[in-house]
């Protein structure tokens, strides 16, 4: 599927009053994979910020097209993976571009074997990114979630 940006610029209230020039750092640029625009709309949030040259990458979890979670565990995980990477793409980037994960987990010790062998598949090799893990007792009916910061190449 294809990839597209839905771009919206939001200036700071400095700007807009004149005190800064207009300036990239300063704008709060929204992006969305294409194929799921409408899930974000729907729920009032955007599934990344581009400011500067940081990417700022909401929560992904494993859901499917239509926003319901895939029920088995480990399929969840690789689906965040791949929403993950989707929005990524749509910003130009990669999972090389990671800076910073964060991720939450609803069982951590049950749950950190199937985990761990997918984040070696995709960060396979060094610099790995700074990772952060969290449990939690909710993900609104999921099991895992990934957020992340990455630096647009």
């Amino acid at each position: 599927m294809a990839n597209a940006v839905y771009a919206k610029s939001y200036h700071s209230r400095h700007e807009r009053s004149g005190d800064f020039e207009d300036n990239i750092m300063t704008q709060r640029i929204a992006i969305f994979p294409a194929d799921r625009h409408s899930l974000y709309e729907k729920h009032g949030y955007s599934a990344a910020i581009r400011s500067g040259d940081l990417l700022f990458v909401s929560g992904q979890v494993g859901s499917r097209a239509d926003g319901t979670p895939e029920p088995d565990f480990q399929k969840q995980v690789r689906l965040a993976f791949e929403n993950l990477r989707s929005t990524l793409a749509a910003a130009g980037c990669t999972f090389d571009d990671i800076v910073d994960v964060t991720s939450f987990h609803t069982d951590p010790e049950k749950q950190f074997g199937d985990v761990m062998v997918v984040k070696q598949e995709i960060f396979s090799h060094s610099p790995f990114p700074n990772w952060t893990a969290v449990g939690v007792n909710w993900l609104a009916g999921f099991d895992f979630e990934i957020k992340v910061i990455a630096r647009i190449p």
